[in-house]
Formats: C-alpha cells, sequence, structure tokens
C-alpha cells in the first residue's frame, strides 16, 4: 500500500507513510472520544532518523491533524521541516525522554480520558477485575504526580518508574503507553481504555471479583494465540482506518 501513496510535501516515502499512520491515529482518537480539546499527544520516531519525531501541531485539535501538518522535530523539540506550527513543551517533554531513551518506543500516546484518569487518581490504580486489566498485570509502572511535565530532569524518575515497561499510569494524570509501532501502542491504549471504563463501572457497583495471580499468568501467556496476522495491533488499527476513511478522508492531505 506504501507505494500508491503520493506525498505532498518534502519527504521519504517512510517518512510519508509514518505520517499518514500517525495522522490516521490522530483521526482515530478523535472518534473514540479521546482527544482532550487542543492538548495532549502522539508522537512518533521518523524511520531511519532515529531524533527525528512527528507530533501534533499545537492549536489544532485532533480532528484538524492531517499527514502534512504534523511537525517534525528533534529531540530538543526544534522544528525540522519549517513548520510555522509549535509545539506544546508540556507534552513533548516526557515523549522526548522515552523516545530517547527506550530504544523500542517508537510511538508514544498520552491521554486524559475520563476512565483512565480516574484509575490513575485511585490509591489501588488497575485491577485484575477484567479480562482486558489481566492483559497488564505486572506490566504497568507508576509515577507520583509532579505538577505539569515542561522540567527536563522530572525524566529520570519518570523512566525508573517506567521500570523497564511499556506503560506507566501517571497518578492524578493519565497513561502514557509507547509501542514499537503505532498499531502496537494503539491496540495497547486502546486495551488499556476498555479495562479503566470496565473499572469505573465496575466499582460503582460494589466490590469487584479479583482474578487470582494463578489465573493472569494463564491468561498473558496465550495471550497471542487471539492475536489476528500480520502483528500486535495491525488488524485492528487498519479496520479502524477504514471507518474513518467512510467518515472523513482529509487525513490523508
Amino acid at each position: 500500500m506504501a507505494s500508491q501513496l503520493k506525498p505532498t510535501m518534502e519527504c521519504s516515502e517512510a517518512e510519508w507513510q509514518a505520517r499518514l499512520d500517525l495522522a490516521a491515529c490522530y483521526r482515530i482518537f478523535d472518534h473514540l472520544g479521546w482527544s482532550e480539546s487542543i492538548y495532549n499527544h502522539i508522537s512518533v520516531r521518523v524511520p531511519g532518523e532515529d531524533a527525528a519525531f512527528l507530533i501534533n501541531p499545537f492549536g489544532l485539535m485532533y480532528s484538524e491533524v492531517t499527514a502534512s501538518n504534523l511537525v517534525k522535530i528533534d529531540i530538543d523539540g526544534n522544528t525540522l521541516d519549517g513548520s510555522t506550527y509549535p509545539v506544546n513543551k508540556a507534552g513533548f517533554t516526557q515523549h522526548a525522554y522515552f523516545h530517547q531513551h527506550v530504544r523500542s518506543a517508537h510511538a508514544i500516546c498520552h491521554t486524559h480520558t475520563t476512565a483512565a484518569m480516574a484509575v490513575c487518581a485511585s490509591e489501588g490504580g488497575l485491577l485484575p477485575i477484567s479480562f482486558y486489566a489481566c492483559n497488564f498485570i505486572g506490566k504497568i509502572g507508576y509515577h507520583d504526580f509532579e505538577g505539569i511535565t515542561v522540567r527536563a530532569e522530572e525524566g529520570e524518575r519518570l523512566l525508573a518508574n517506567l521500570d523497564g515497561k511499556h506503560i506507566l499510569m501517571l497518578r492524578n494524570h493519565g497513561p502514557v503507553v509507547m509501542g514499537r509501532t503505532i498499531p502496537e501502542m494503539f491496540v495497547q491504549a486502546w486495551s488499556l481504555q476498555r479495562a479503566c471504563e470496565i473499572q469505573v463501572a465496575t466499582m460503582s457497583m460494589g466490590q469487584p471479583i479479583h482474578v487470582s495471580d494463578a489465573v493472569i499468568a494463564v491468561h498473558q501467556r496465550d495471550l497471542g494465540q487471539a492475536q489476528a496476522p500480520g502483528g500486535p495491533g495491525v488488524a485492528d488499527f487498519e479496520a479502524w482506518k477504514r471507518r474513518i476513511d467512510r467518515i472523513d478522508r482529509g487525513w490523508r492531505e
């Protein structure tokens, strides 16, 4: 499919494909109700360029993001593609640190959905009370709230609390989800969101039933058997791209 795509700006074919996938991801997040006015971020490392990243223009809603208006920046947030749009420092400070120090973190998202923020603000964090939650038990780090993330020195503590995992729940704030690809990051974010929604709903009904450690281990062992062909999240992401194409193909511009 990539060979059929024609860049509308000066960039490599690999970068244009990354721009298309990232723009699609923003539109999918918006369609799912995961956007937060002009705030929050999804970023991706430019293929073949370890120190270059794509991120949303600060000031646009997710529904306005397109492949060509994504901003290409370096690890310090400096614009590399001549874009006139600014980048939100509060968002990229944490993204930059993870992109730089977690080699597998090619794609990163940070959201402020009500359910995920509620779980981040609860003392117990994510509980083993649903199918989706069992995907993540033992695979999530937690980081105490230190105020808005604009100080580079917080990066070391963020990384220490991540502790080799790929999801960091920022307490009293919201989750950061990382993946080797945009589809992998997306499907992890989708599953985590479902787990948080179910937890919020279940806790409103009384005492939840906790899944045992032994069953969680079996569940996580067997998860791969339920994966569609193409790699983690690929079938999911392509299905959602088809969905948003039926709504508005403007993200491809």
